[in-house]
């Protein structure tokens, strides 16, 4: 890229880390002192009900500071990479029109690799322990088995792939399962992705001492049960949106779907809904180390506007070069 064509890319802001790690409260402060306006990265957010279960930041915040890309999907629809992209761009287009800073913040890595990164498909996440476990369903149960599993969310590349093709059925399971999205329509997102990139992008990525942010995760859960989640995926089940949706297949919502059922109790429900919470937390850490260019703060003992202080600093910094 030459020179010119760099100096012409529109700086934006990025907040990134686990979940539970402090992104909204630094957000929100950081947004008023730059005049800035949001812009959610969050996979689930983007789906209207689904407000207790995804944190969804209230109404009244948003009249604070504007946010975009929050109730733009119902329940019963397929969001995908590629509408985060578009949408995104969108949202910036108007933001910088009217004078306004574009902050992105959220946790789902792979939507800001799809508008931000290089090649989308190099950028699919890999998970070890999943690809055994996976492996070792195909090997007690049958590779029919596994197949039928592929079939179940998938059935555009399980009709491309035979079932003794084990090693593609389960990168396309582990593609589903680390994404909530078929392996198909993420390779049909790859394809649609304009090579130009368009933003200078400075990453702010958050992290906290792993002990303090699972019990941070912990507690999140057990409010989120205590503020109606039970009630609200309850509702969401009477209207239809059950797991045949992507929007219903997160950890939590799953959780409760089975309790509901009676597969298993509300305690059970909870502590299944942390565990995975917990081991998502560690996947975002892996994908969210290797963006760059980022500055790292640690949030274990520091306050909001502290932090904000320094990050502003680092913000300013960039936004003038």
């Amino acid at each position: 890229m030459s020179p010119l064509a760099d100096f012409a890319r529109i700086p934006v802001i990025a907040i990134i880390g686990p979940t539970a790690v402090g992104k909204t409260a630094l957000s929100l402060l950081l947004a008023e002192r730059i005049g800035a306006e949001i812009v959610s990265v969050d996979s689930r957010q983007v789906y209207r009900y689904l407000d207790v279960g995804t944190d969804k930041i209230s109404a009244d915040l948003r009249r604070q500071v504007i946010h975009h890309l929050i109730d733009v999907s119902d329940p019963d629809e397929v969001f995908s990479a590629a509408d985060f992209v578009v949408l995104a761009r969108d949202a910036v287009r108007r933001m910088t029109e009217r004078g306004r800073i574009p902050l992105f913040v959220g946790g789902t890595p792979f939507y800001f690799e799809a508008l931000f990164g290089s090649t989308l498909s190099d950028q699919l996440p890999k998970d070890e322990g999943l690809r055994r476990e996976l492996e070792g369903i195909a090997q007690l149960e049958g590779r029919e088995a596994l197949h039928g599993m592929l079939r179940a969310v998938d059935g555009e590349t399980a009709d491309r792939l035979h079932p003794n093709d084990v090693r593609r059925v389960v990168r396309s399971l582990e593609i589903y399962r680390l994404t909530g999205r078929p392996a198909s329509e993420l390779y049909r997102t790859n394809e649609k992705m304009e090579p130009s990139r368009p933003y200078d992008v400075l990453y702010i990525g958050l992290n906290r001492q792993r002990k303090l942010l699972f019990e941070t995760i912990k507690r999140r859960v057990r409010e989120q049960f205590a503020a109606g989640y039970v009630d609200e995926v309850a509702w969401l089940l009477s209207k239809g949106f059950d797991e045949r949706f992507p929007s219903m297949q997160g950890f939590g919502y799953r959780e409760i779907l089975e309790h509901l059922r009676g597969a298993c109790t509300l305690e059970e429900a909870m502590d299944r809904d942390a565990s995975k919470t917990k081991a998502f937390s560690r996947r975002q850490m892996t994908w969210f180390s290797k963006f760059s260019p980022a500055v790292w703060y640690d949030t274990t003992c520091r306050s909001v506007p502290d932090l904000a202080d320094e990050v502003e600093r680092e913000v300013r910094a960039h936004l003038e070069r």
